[in-house]
C-alpha cells in the first residue's frame, strides 16, 4: 500500500523563483515529473526527494511529509480562532 507524500515543492519553487524546468534539469528529472509531485499525483523516490532537498539546501522534512502540512500562515502568524 502506497501512502501519499505531501509536499511544499510549489511554494518553495515560487519563493526561490525556480521554474519546473530549472528544477528538473538540476535534479535529473523530467519537468512533468516535478508537476506530478507538486499536485500529489506522484510520490518521489527517496533519491529524487533527497536531490530536490539538496538543491534547495533544505532538510527533506521541510519539503516532504507523510502528514499534510498546515498552512504557512498558521506557522508564521499563528492560527486565529
Amino acid at each position: 500500500m502506497s501512502e501519499q507524500v505531501h509536499n511544499r515543492l510549489a511554494v518553495v519553487r515560487a519563493e526561490r523563483k525556480v521554474s519546473r524546468q530549472q528544477l528538473a534539469e538540476a535534479v535529473g528529472a523530467h519537468y512533468q515529473t516535478v508537476g506530478y509531485i507538486e499536485r500529489g499525483q506522484y510520490n518521489p523516490s527517496l533519491d529524487l526527494a533527497l536531490r530536490i532537498a539538496e538543491y534547495f539546501s533544505l532538510p527533506m522534512e521541510a519539503l516532504f511529509s507523510l502528514e499534510p502540512f498546515s498552512p504557512l500562515t498558521h506557522e508564521v502568524y499563528g492560527r486565529k480562532q
